[in-house]
């Protein structure tokens, strides 16, 4: 356990962000998808104007996980988060698991943004659908925007939390001249009945296509009415996880213990609200059957003869994409690197750049990665695993909490979660009953990854791992396994 704590000393990354730029990490990567794309989609596929209240359910499941988050952040700021926290409380293998799991959700989080961000990019401009955005055999554009943010995400963490400030800001304030002016055009009638009644879906389904609760139980699939309502705030909550990517932060915060968590919970607060507000605005606007799927947002106001606004958001859809994209090589190079420098992964990728001091060589591996997913693989359908890989590590970051009390009650805790151990179990529930609202083929992709997780761990991992007994003699600290 201490071995964990202690590990950070080796191959330290440089400490320079503040709370304000956390809280700029945490809404550039939590403003994009969700409020652009996600709360159209999810209001005409499955709950109505009720989609308001799916944000607000996913918001309050998020909460819950944020507070777990921010102890864990504020005890433990290191590089990996959730990832550090399973290892620091329940072991090697959980590490493994939750760690394998949060490369899948921000690798493919990052390639499905890409080609989103293509597509918005074709269509403000007007370039060739030949190149850019999902017709494209080759998406050049997805590919462009991702060699292009590598290299800011390798030249250093302040370069990249200036860029994603600049672009937060631009965003923003696109959500604010929505509500602004979408205000004017709400209609009640639109918004009438705000819980639609349940139906059964158009065209039919499979049962790969039910949510897995719906299936175990037997039940008819239906869209809308509460049953929608729960499945769109599964499905919203992917517009939530950022938050845990500022967790990955703690080792480049110059105070972790008081700018972790005023960084979480504050992005997450400002997200909340401007998630609820335009759910509001576009579903009163025009008939939630009437909502284009493609551009929700830019629709809506050009039908009400706002075509300057819809050019505006197509503008800070394209802005707000490039933030998400931004935050999430970040994010996913400082996982690989605490995977890297447990031994778990190649000790290479465990290494900072000797000047920059970023994980340059994680960054740049994953960045290819997410650039062959985007250029070639329409991957839309798989967006469903991004929430279901986001659920599963606040499930074990909510398990973490109560057992590194019990663990390390001596351990400095500057934020503690409230009635724990109440409240992380109901966060963990809480994750687990969104996840059961995802569809069987989302679990089924979801296992098929996990079994090949396992089986790296199995053949390499753990045999390379620097709390391996073996390899006692390659490590500066105690070879004690956690486990």
């Amino acid at each position: 356990m201490d071995d964990v704590l202690k590990r950070q000393d080796s191959g330290e990354l440089k400490r320079r962000l503040r709370g304000r730029d956390l809280v700029g990490f945490g809404v550039g990567i939590i403003i994009g998808t969700g409020i652009f794309t996600l709360a159209g989609v999810e209001a005409k596929t499955h709950a109505g104007p009720a989609v308001t209240l799916s944000f607000v359910l996913g918001a309050v499941v998020a909460g819950l996980a944020a507070l777990c988050y921010a102890e864990l952040a504020s005890s433990v700021p290191t590089a990996g988060s959730a990832y550090t926290y399973a290892f620091a409380t329940l072991g090697e293998v959980f590490a493994w698991i939750i760690g394998w799991d949060l490369l899948l959700e921000f690798a493919l989080g990052a390639a499905v943004v890409s080609r989103g961000w293509s597509g918005y990019l074709a269509n403000l401009l007007g370039l060739s659908p030949e190149w850019f955005g999902e017709d494209a055999k080759v998406n050049v554009g997805a590919v462009l925007i991702i060699a292009i943010l590598t290299v800011v995400a390798v030249r250093g963490i302040k370069e990249s939390a200036w860029v994603t400030n600049l672009l937060v800001c631009v965003k923003v304030a696109v959500c604010v001249l929505v509500l602004a002016v979408g205000l004017f055009f709400v209609k009640g009638a639109n918004l009438t009945p705000f819980i639609p009644p349940a139906q059964a879906p158009a065209g039919g389904s499979t049962v790969l296509e039910q949510p897995i609760v719906q299936a175990a139980l037997g039940l008819e699939q239906s869209v809308y009415g509460i049953a929608g309502m729960v499945t769109a705030a599964a499905v919203v909550f992917f517009a939530y996880t950022g938050f845990e990517a500022l967790a990955n932060l703690g080792e480049e915060t110059l105070n972790p213990r008081k700018d972790l968590r005023v960084g979480i919970l504050g992005a997450l607060a400002v997200c909340a609200l401007l998630y609820i507000g335009v759910s509001i605005v576009l579903t009163g606007m025009i008939p939630f059957t009437d909502i284009d799927t493609g551009a929700p947002l830019a629709d809506a106001f050009d039908r009400v003869g706002q075509h300057w606004v819809g050019a505006l958001i197509s503008l800070g859809a394209v802005t707000g994409l490039t933030s998400v994209m931004m935050v999430e090589l970040v994010t996913i190079g400082r996982i690989g690197f605490a995977m890297g420098r447990d031994g778990l992964l190649p000790k290479a990728l465990g290494t900072a750049h000797p000047k920059w001091g970023t994980p340059h060589r994680m960054t740049i591996g994953g960045a290819a990665l997410i650039a062959v997913l985007a250029a070639f693989i329409p991957i839309s359908e798989l967006a469903d695993m991004v929430s279901i890989g986001a659920l599963s590590a606040m499930i074990i970051v909510a398990v973490a909490v109560p057992a590194l009390r019990r663990r390390r009650p001596d351990l400095d805790r500057p934020f503690k979660v409230p009635f724990s151990p109440v409240v992380p179990i109901v966060a963990a529930l809480a994750c687990l009953y969104l996840m059961l609202n995802l569809n069987v083929l989302t679990w089924i992709r979801f296992a098929a990854w996990l079994v090949i997780g396992l089986v790296i761990y199995f053949v390499y991992g753990r045999r390379h791992s620097r709390f391996a007994p073996e390899n006692a003699g390659d490590t500066e600290v105690s070879p004690k396994r956690t486990e």
